[in-house]
């Protein structure tokens, strides 16, 4: 009997022995494919997929993708704006983004600011500029001829331009390109026609001031700079970039202007 027992506990524990290897070799077996990511892992940045995956689900055109300081969490600069998703296009994020350091930063306005300054540049010979004879400053302005007051700040042009700030304007029908109807909208026309004068700059002043602007075509960059403006972030009129990218929405007081931009 006590052999038995012994015989007994000898096969088992040799018996254990041969399985532990087995067992062994299956977990190292499994273990790339544990490590092996799934096609949807929210760690994993697919700019096409993420891209596909927010056009197909919102109807969003993502114009640019980058990674935030925030894991698994990248920017979207899209043709209605800034927004965040997750890189698996899982989850989508509209609002501000703040990193809590030494200081407080809206990680939105910061990214905005680099693009903002990015595109305009390609707008630099599509401007309409009324520059001041001592520049001390230079601001970009989204205007429409239509708005109250894009017209009250351009009244003041000369009190804005003796303080040395030169402006540059480009264009952002409020009405948007086209109207209910599909065609064009009138504030789209109106724009073109300043866009393509002979003297832009009379034009626009002339078109502000209620006097008229005759009709006429070309291929002036209307639509792409509004398409511009709201993917940083403009959404009404004047809207006004400072040389640092930062965006003012609203009226500017000449003198309150001009405090401001001493300031950046």
């Amino acid at each position: 009997m006590y052999k038995t027992i012994v015989y007994s506990t000898v096969l088992a524990a040799f018996t254990l022995a041969m399985l532990l290897p087995n067992a062994n070799a299956d977990t190292q077996a499994k273990t790339p494919a544990a490590i092996a990511k799934p096609a949807n892992d929210s760690t994993v940045l697919d700019v096409d997929l993420l891209k596909a995956k927010i056009n197909s689900s919102l109807g969003l055109t993502v114009v640019k993708v980058e990674k935030t300081p925030v894991p698994g969490i990248a920017m979207l600069v899209t043709n209605q704006g800034l927004f965040y998703a997750s890189y698996n296009g899982d989850y989508f994020i509209q609002g501000k983004v703040y990193s809590l350091g030494a200081t407080v930063t809206d990680l939105a306005e910061e990214s905005l600011a680099k693009i903002r300054l990015e595109g305009i540049k390609t707008f630099e010979n599509d401007m309409i500029e009324y520059k001041a004879d001592n520049e001390k400053y230079v601001v970009t302005v989204f205007t429409d001829i239509t708005c109250g007051y894009c017209r009250k700040m351009h009244e003041q042009m000369a009190d804005y331009n003796a303080r040395g700030i030169t402006f540059r304007y480009l264009a952002y029908p409020r009405s948007g390109i086209k109207d209910r109807t599909g065609n064009l909208s009138q504030g789209f026309k109106d724009l073109r026609s300043v866009w393509c004068s002979d003297d832009t700059a009379k034009a626009l002043t002339s078109a502000k001031s209620g006097s008229g602007i005759a009709y006429r075509i070309c291929e002036a960059p209307i639509e792409a700079q509004f398409d511009f403006g709201r993917q940083i972030g403009v959404n009404g009129t004047p809207a006004i970039i400072l040389s640092n990218g930062m965006m003012i929405p609203g009226y500017q007081p000449p003198a309150q202007l001009e405090e401001l931009l001493k300031k950046t």
